[in-house]
Protein backbone atom coordinates (compact mmCIF):
# COMPACT_ATOMS: atom_id res chain seq x y z
CA UNK A 1 0.00 0.00 0.00
CA UNK A 2 1.19 3.45 -0.60
CA UNK A 3 2.07 5.52 2.54
CA UNK A 4 -0.37 8.40 3.14
CA UNK A 5 1.17 11.33 2.56
CA UNK A 6 -0.10 14.99 0.49
CA UNK A 7 0.59 15.36 -3.25
CA UNK A 8 3.99 15.20 -3.41
CA UNK A 9 6.14 13.17 -5.42
CA UNK A 10 8.93 11.77 -4.29
CA UNK A 11 12.55 11.23 -5.70
CA UNK A 12 15.25 9.03 -5.02
CA UNK A 13 16.85 11.67 -3.15
CA UNK A 14 13.89 11.21 -0.83
CA UNK A 15 14.33 7.86 -1.18
CA UNK A 16 18.13 7.72 0.24
CA UNK A 17 17.05 9.44 3.55
CA UNK A 18 14.59 6.54 4.56
CA UNK A 19 15.60 3.76 7.08
CA UNK A 20 17.51 1.12 5.54
CA UNK A 21 15.96 -1.67 7.86
CA UNK A 22 12.57 -0.98 5.71
CA UNK A 23 11.96 -1.85 2.41
CA UNK A 24 10.84 0.85 0.00
CA UNK A 25 9.82 1.43 -3.89
CA UNK A 26 8.65 4.33 -5.33
CA UNK A 27 6.14 4.11 -8.42
CA UNK A 28 5.41 7.41 -10.14
CA UNK A 29 6.64 9.60 -7.08
CA UNK A 30 4.16 7.19 -4.78
CA UNK A 31 6.45 5.51 -2.20
CA UNK A 32 5.09 1.64 -1.10
CA UNK A 33 6.93 -0.41 1.82
CA UNK A 34 7.15 -4.15 1.37
CA UNK A 35 6.97 -7.00 3.89
CA UNK A 36 9.68 -9.37 4.12
CA UNK A 37 9.26 -12.36 1.56
CA UNK A 38 8.17 -15.80 2.44
CA UNK A 39 10.78 -18.62 2.32
CA UNK A 40 8.86 -20.12 -0.87
CA UNK A 41 9.29 -16.90 -2.41
CA UNK A 42 13.49 -16.60 -1.64
CA UNK A 43 13.31 -20.32 -2.97
CA UNK A 44 12.13 -19.45 -6.41
CA UNK A 45 14.72 -16.39 -6.45
CA UNK A 46 17.38 -18.18 -5.18
CA UNK A 47 16.93 -20.71 -8.26
CA UNK A 48 15.76 -18.47 -11.11
CA UNK A 49 19.47 -16.40 -10.08
CA UNK A 50 20.97 -19.57 -10.22
CA UNK A 51 20.18 -20.60 -13.31
CA UNK A 52 20.96 -17.12 -14.57
CA UNK A 53 23.81 -16.14 -13.32
CA UNK A 54 25.24 -19.94 -14.26
CA UNK A 55 24.48 -18.86 -17.97
CA UNK A 56 25.90 -15.67 -17.78
CA UNK A 57 29.20 -16.70 -16.22
CA UNK A 58 31.44 -15.57 -20.11
CA UNK A 59 28.40 -12.73 -20.59
CA UNK A 60 29.22 -9.37 -20.06
CA UNK A 61 25.29 -9.22 -18.73
CA UNK A 62 24.80 -9.28 -14.82
CA UNK A 63 21.61 -10.82 -12.71
CA UNK A 64 21.11 -8.65 -9.83
CA UNK A 65 18.72 -9.88 -7.04
CA UNK A 66 16.83 -7.54 -4.31
CA UNK A 67 17.67 -5.47 -2.68
CA UNK A 68 18.99 -3.72 -5.61
CA UNK A 69 17.28 0.00 -6.31
CA UNK A 70 16.53 0.16 -9.88
CA UNK A 71 16.04 3.79 -11.05
CA UNK A 72 14.30 4.16 -13.95
CA UNK A 73 14.14 7.64 -15.20
CA UNK A 74 11.63 9.58 -17.22
CA UNK A 75 12.64 12.04 -19.83
CA UNK A 76 15.79 13.86 -18.98
CA UNK A 77 15.62 13.25 -15.37
CA UNK A 78 18.82 13.04 -13.19
CA UNK A 79 19.71 9.52 -10.60
CA UNK A 80 18.78 12.06 -8.03
CA UNK A 81 15.43 13.14 -9.41
CA UNK A 82 14.23 9.73 -10.67
CA UNK A 83 10.63 9.03 -9.26
CA UNK A 84 10.88 5.07 -9.86
CA UNK A 85 12.80 3.27 -7.66
CA UNK A 86 12.15 -0.65 -7.28
CA UNK A 87 13.50 -3.36 -6.42
CA UNK A 88 12.75 -5.94 -8.22
CA UNK A 89 13.34 -9.50 -7.43
CA UNK A 90 15.80 -10.23 -10.60
CA UNK A 91 16.95 -7.11 -12.48
CA UNK A 92 19.38 -8.29 -15.72
CA UNK A 93 21.21 -5.32 -16.87
CA UNK A 94 23.92 -5.47 -19.89
CA UNK A 95 25.16 -1.97 -19.72
CA UNK A 96 26.72 -1.38 -16.49
CA UNK A 97 27.86 2.22 -17.19
CA UNK A 98 24.40 2.60 -15.41
CA UNK A 99 25.28 0.66 -12.33
CA UNK A 100 26.18 2.90 -8.99
CA UNK A 101 26.06 2.73 -5.25
CA UNK A 102 23.21 0.58 -4.20
CA UNK A 103 21.88 -0.52 -8.07
CA UNK A 104 21.37 0.85 -11.85
CA UNK A 105 20.29 4.18 -12.91
CA UNK A 106 18.81 3.35 -16.47
CA UNK A 107 16.69 0.58 -18.23
CA UNK A 108 17.54 -3.01 -17.88
CA UNK A 109 17.25 -5.66 -21.11
CA UNK A 110 15.25 -8.17 -18.43
CA UNK A 111 13.32 -7.85 -15.12
CA UNK A 112 11.60 -10.82 -13.19
CA UNK A 113 9.16 -10.25 -10.52
CA UNK A 114 7.84 -12.85 -7.97
CA UNK A 115 4.02 -12.35 -6.72
CA UNK A 116 3.11 -12.39 -3.32
CA UNK A 117 -0.82 -11.37 -1.90
CA UNK A 118 0.71 -8.09 -0.95
CA UNK A 119 2.54 -7.52 -4.23
CA UNK A 120 0.41 -8.74 -6.84
CA UNK A 121 -1.94 -5.48 -7.51
CA UNK A 122 1.96 -3.76 -7.70
CA UNK A 123 3.73 -6.42 -10.19
CA UNK A 124 1.06 -7.03 -12.39
CA UNK A 125 -0.40 -3.55 -12.77
CA UNK A 126 1.29 -0.80 -11.69
CA UNK A 127 5.14 -1.71 -12.25
CA UNK A 128 3.84 -3.52 -15.91
CA UNK A 129 3.14 -0.41 -17.01
CA UNK A 130 6.30 1.34 -15.83
CA UNK A 131 8.50 -1.45 -17.29
CA UNK A 132 6.64 -1.24 -20.16
CA UNK A 133 7.18 2.29 -20.46
CA UNK A 134 10.52 2.31 -20.06
CA UNK A 135 11.29 0.00 -22.09
CA UNK A 136 12.05 -3.27 -20.54
CA UNK A 137 12.68 -6.00 -23.17
CA UNK A 138 11.35 -9.22 -21.33
CA UNK A 139 9.38 -9.05 -18.04
CA UNK A 140 8.72 -11.95 -16.59
CA UNK A 141 5.61 -12.24 -13.69
CA UNK A 142 6.28 -15.26 -11.07
CA UNK A 143 3.11 -16.72 -9.37
CA UNK A 144 4.47 -19.32 -6.74
CA UNK A 145 0.86 -20.32 -5.60
CA UNK A 146 -0.01 -21.34 -9.20
CA UNK A 147 3.77 -22.48 -10.47
CA UNK A 148 2.66 -20.07 -13.57
CA UNK A 149 5.08 -17.72 -15.21
CA UNK A 150 3.97 -14.84 -17.63
CA UNK A 151 6.28 -13.76 -20.24
CA UNK A 152 5.91 -10.52 -21.82
CA UNK A 153 8.08 -9.11 -24.73
CA UNK A 154 8.47 -5.55 -25.62
CA UNK A 155 6.76 -5.37 -29.16
CA UNK A 156 8.24 -2.83 -32.25
CA UNK A 157 5.05 -0.35 -31.42
CA UNK A 158 6.58 -0.28 -27.57
CA UNK A 159 4.50 -2.29 -25.86
CA UNK A 160 3.93 -5.68 -24.21
CA UNK A 161 2.56 -8.32 -26.65
CA UNK A 162 0.05 -11.29 -25.22
CA UNK A 163 1.79 -13.03 -22.58
CA UNK A 164 3.41 -16.37 -23.21
CA UNK A 165 2.06 -18.28 -20.12
CA UNK A 166 4.14 -21.35 -18.52
CA UNK A 167 3.95 -23.67 -16.09
CA UNK A 168 6.27 -25.85 -13.64
CA UNK A 169 6.89 -28.62 -16.46
CA UNK A 170 8.05 -26.56 -19.08
CA UNK A 171 11.05 -24.94 -20.32
CA UNK A 172 11.50 -21.05 -20.94
CA UNK A 173 13.50 -19.98 -23.61
CA UNK A 174 14.57 -16.62 -22.39
CA UNK A 175 13.64 -14.07 -25.48
CA UNK A 176 17.20 -11.93 -24.94
CA UNK A 177 19.23 -14.78 -24.73
CA UNK A 178 18.63 -17.13 -27.50
CA UNK A 179 20.69 -19.78 -26.72
CA UNK A 180 19.34 -20.31 -22.58
CA UNK A 181 16.10 -21.93 -21.64
CA UNK A 182 15.70 -22.29 -18.05
CA UNK A 183 13.92 -25.16 -16.36
CA UNK A 184 10.97 -24.76 -14.33
CA UNK A 185 10.50 -27.90 -12.63
CA UNK A 186 13.66 -26.77 -10.34
CA UNK A 187 12.24 -23.21 -10.07
CA UNK A 188 8.93 -24.49 -8.09
CA UNK A 189 10.21 -27.55 -6.45
CA UNK A 190 9.84 -27.74 -2.22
Amino acid sequence: MPIPQSDKKYTYTDYLTWPEDERWEIIEGVPYMHAAPTWQHQSISGELYRQISNYLVDNPCRVFASPFDLRLPEANETDEQTRCVVQPDLAIVCNNEGLRGTGYYGIPTMVIEITSPSSSKVDRLYKFNMYEKAGVKEYWIVEPEGKIVSVFILQNNTRYGRPEVYSEDDQIAVRVFPDFSLNLKSVFKE
